[in-house]
């Protein structure tokens, strides 16, 4: 075996001691979930043959307990993806990207972008490859100019992109701009002027929040311009909703909503849209804590016509998770044997060795897919060291803390305006 070889398959090992799935491990032990994997390739192909229509984006759920594989599944499906020549982002949900926010949450989506085959920024690979005697473009830069609805920054961006493509500074300005940068409409103005254009682009008033919707929009479109087929965003961890105080969940259900394609206003051609959170999200939260109830009653309460909408929208993302969730499957005998071959292989290319048989927690009948994998890993490890020993691994459940944390109360972005000024 060749030294990368060995680099890989120890890569792919270390991913699966820590439990954090990339690349190496997800390509050697696949995929265990065919039913989702098979909803998703359905959704790859709608997007691909939608053909910059104006249909709602369609999302899935997926949930799983901690240690089931659900990281590991969006990883799996990002590649996928890849392969189908889709840009994909994926987001983990924290303090800093939470996904009540929209400016956030596109800023990090924007950034962690992967373009097949490429390895620069999304936005400058994507804007790079735009060819502005194409069909792709035409329908793009019609599109922006005629049906978008979109607020005139963003024609006018293009047009100048366009326009002054040997003026590299500036290019990477209206790039940044694109990627969730703020850009001055006087800054616009001017290059507008000096493109004669000072009167065809209206510069209007938008709040931060509507122009981070916006962008959503406008970069899936400008990607498919680009002549890749979509962009598929995959947001980790949504349980973290849990930890919100009340108005913020109420904000973040309808968010939900809104990326697995229930609003009205959910129609983000070109992108899809897979999202995971624990099984027991439901039964602890929105039972236990009684979100059904306590969300949409404080808001309606308030009686504003703002609040009643926000709570129909949070009705909605919480009967997503209520309904609409795809349970990730638990391993059975079949596929733990299948895991247990794949991973020993691994490990002998790894450290170049032939692992003996394991048990580890073969006996345990409750134990998770993470467990049996580290188990096994811990085990080997172990015996590459000493071959006589007989190490005795001791399996701890985490359980997942649902309390509300007022340190994740961050402030939202999106009431910032940007104005014409």
């Amino acid at each position: 075996m060749n030294i990368d070889d060995q680099v890989k398959n120890r890569r792919a090992i270390e991913a699966l001691r820590n439990g954090v799935p990339n690349r190496d491990a997800v390509a050697v032990l696949g995929c265990s979930q065919p039913e989702i994997e098979d909803k998703f390739r359905q959704q790859l192909q709608r997007v691909k043959h939608s053909n910059g229509g104006e249909d709602k984006n369609e999302g899935m759920m997926a949930a799983g307990d901690f240690g089931t594989g659900k990281s590991h599944l969006l990883e799996y499906l990002m590649h996928l993806a890849l392969e189908q020549n889709f840009v994909c982002s994926k987001i983990v949900i924290s303090k800093e990207t939470p996904i009540f926010d929209p400016v956030k949450l596109y800023r990090a989506a924007a950034e962690a972008a992967i373009v097949p085959g490429k390895r620069g920024s999304a936005l400058t690979e994507i804007a790079t490859a735009l060819k502005f005697n194409s069909q792709a473009y035409a329908d793009f830069y019609q599109w922006i100019h005629q049906k978008a609805g979109l607020n005139s920054r963003f024609a006018a961006t293009l047009f100048l992109y366009e326009r002054m493509k040997n003026d590299p500074e500036f290019s990477n300005r209206i790039i940044r701009f694109w990627s969730g940068d703020k850009i001055g409409a006087s800054e616009l103005k001017k290059y507008l002027k000096a493109c004669r254009e000072p009167v065809t682009y209206k510069i209007d008033n938008i709040t931060a929040k509507d122009l981070a919707l916006q962008r959503f929009k406008f970069a899936a479109r400008l990607i498919i311009a680009a002549s890749y087929s979509g962009w598929v965003l995959l947001i980790d961890e949504v349980e973290l909703i849990s930890k919100y105080s009340l108005m913020q969940r109420a904000k973040s259900y309808a968010e939900l909503a809104r990326w697995i394609g229930e609003l009205d206003d959910s129609n983000y051609s070109g992108m899809t849209v897979v999202a995971t959170i624990s099984e027991d999200f439901q039964s602890k939260i929105l039972e236990g804590m009684d979100d059904f109830e306590k969300v949409p009653n404080r808001l309606r309460a308030k009686g504003t016509e703002s609040d009643l909408l926000l709570a129909s929208q949070a009705e909605r993302g919480m009967r997503v998770i209520q309904k609409e969730c795809n349970r990730l499957n638990s391993p059975d005998k079949e596929m733990l044997d299948q895991t247990y071959e794949k991973v020993r292989s691994i490990h002998a290319k790894a450290y170049n060795w032939d692992p003996p048989p394991v048990q580890s927690i073969e006996s345990m009948t409750t134990a998770r897919m993470r467990q049996y994998v580290k188990g096994w890993i811990t085990e080997w490890d172990l015996k590459r060291l000493d071959k006589d020993y007989k190490p005795e691994i001791e399996v701890t459940t985490l359980v997942q803390d649902y309390t509300e944390d007022k340190n994740l109360e961050v402030e939202t972005e999106g009431t910032e305006t940007y104005s014409i000024e």
